[in-house]
């Protein structure tokens, strides 16, 4: 039998900088997704989410996420996102697109805005035109993709891998 005691709730690992990575939504159609979202954002030291359109965030989902991080709403995405690449920011849709690459081996820039699509719709061409960068999750199998929440968890963790101090 082991020795020791395995201590569940540990507090947060702490972040040497702050993040610099920003998540930005387009509008999307369910309150649990934009929920889901800022609960994983939250929880990976995203201090700002950009949320456009009407979706609202349900506390009872996004738990302490939602009185962590700072929630912008705005009426429409581009004018944000020019602002944001202006100020030195990488733009990096979630998307299949014909030219997106895998999130597998993307290489993220510490200044990144992550820029979720609708559930149904995606990323629009006026969106798309605006970005640095496209990444995609490789599916295997149906549907062709994952949930917008869902995805936005796979990518919001591989930034946190890639710069795991902040």
């Amino acid at each position: 039998m082991a020795d020791f005691i395995h201590e569940r709730h540990k507090p947060p690992s702490g972040l040497e900088r702050p993040r610099e990575l920003i998540v930005a939504c387009v509008p999307l159609r369910s309150n649990i997704n934009l929920s889901r979202i800022v609960r994983v954002a939250s929880c990976s030291g995203v201090s700002k989410i950009i949320a456009c359109g009407t979706a609202k965030v349900i506390s009872k989902i996004a738990r302490d996420g939602a009185d962590a991080i700072e929630i912008e709403v705005h009426r429409t995405l581009p004018p944000v996102l020019k602002e944001l690449k202006r100020e030195g920011y990488q733009l990096v849709g979630l998307e299949q697109t014909t030219r997106s690459e895998n999130l597998h081996i993307f290489q993220f820039e510490r200044k990144t805005v992550l820029v979720v699509g609708n559930e149904r719709s995606g990323l629009t061409e006026d969106l798309l035109a605006l970005l640095d960068q496209v990444v995609e999750i490789p599916v295997y199998g149906l549907p062709y993709s994952y949930n917008v929440a869902t995805a936005a968890t796979m990518a919001l963790y591989e930034y946190c891998r890639q710069f795991p101090r902040g």
